[in-house]
């Protein structure tokens, strides 16, 4: 019952205090270039890395990043940047 108000507030807030709903729902952000960079915020964690697969842990889920040649450019504790060739970017429910 609390999870459920909590987020009807996050939702309420969101669309009455205009804020921006990947801060106010815990949602990952992720940015795009072309199909060489992707830059995702707001994860909770790596769990697998190699040169063709990316996993990361959602507040809600995974998130997959598939593809060739993969190096982490940047990794900080809730945002990390991708430099490779992406061909597939997959969210994965629990």
């Amino acid at each position: 019952m609390a999870k459920k108000w909590g987020q009807r507030v996050r939702s309420w807030m969101t669309k009455h205090m205009e804020l921006p709903q990947d801060v106010m729902m815990d949602l990952p952000r992720i940015t795009m270039i072309g199909q060489i960079h992707i830059y995702i915020e707001n994860h909770r964690g790596l769990i697998t890395f190699s040169d063709k697969e990316l996993r990361l842990l959602l507040k809600q889920g995974q998130l997959l990043v598939k593809g060739k040649g993969f190096v982490i450019k940047t990794i900080l504790p809730e945002e990390i940047l991708l430099e490779g060739k992406i061909d597939q970017v997959i969210y994965l429910s629990e």
